[in-house]
């Protein structure tokens, strides 16, 4: 089963993300994290993440090559977050066609994975280039995740919402 938590900044799509996903699993289930250190902002951010789901699950972090982490796990993974991994991947130099080939692999894998994304369609145009690519990637993608999803969820000020 796939499912996608989509929601705002702080809109409390990671936690009902977790809990789902806490209530899926029979087992302690795969916090895949995406996050790469950036500065100490992001530091503290990921810290507040990381007290949140305290020992309620296995913690495996990747930046970039979601599907090989993915694809050696065993029970359920809950993939926070693809929008940060956008990020990460712009980064890196990489294509919307490469992002778009990854995620489709990932569609392709047998587990049961939550993925949670940011909802950046709902503000101003950006006045800088790569932050208009950012949101047109994270835009297409959430849509291209969304439709091979088996269920999609979106979340403001804390409330879930099933949309499909």
């Amino acid at each position: 089963m796939k499912t996608l938590f989509i929601g705002g900044i702080k809109s409390g799509k990671s936690r009902n993300a977790e809990n789902y996903i806490k209530k899926l699993s029979d087992v302690k289930p795969i916090y895949l994290a995406t996050t790469e250190f950036i500065d100490d902002e992001m530091q503290e951010r990921i810290a507040q993440h990381q007290q949140q789901r305290e020992n309620d699950f296995v913690t495996v972090e990747e930046a970039l090559n979601l599907k090989e982490k993915i694809a050696l796990q065993k029970g359920a993974i809950l993939v926070e977050c693809l929008s940060m991994w956008i990020n990460n991947m712009l980064y890196h130099e990489k294509t919307y066609e490469d992002m778009e080939a990854e995620i489709a692999n990932i569609m392709e894998l047998k587990q049961d994975i939550v993925f949670v994304i940011n909802d950046v369609s709902c503000s101003i145009i950006p006045d800088n280039r790569l932050a208009r690519k950012f949101v047109d990637i994270n835009g297409k993608l959430s849509q291209a995740v969304a439709q091979k999803c088996d269920e999609v969820y979106h979340v403001v000020a804390g409330i879930s919402t099933k949309i499909k």
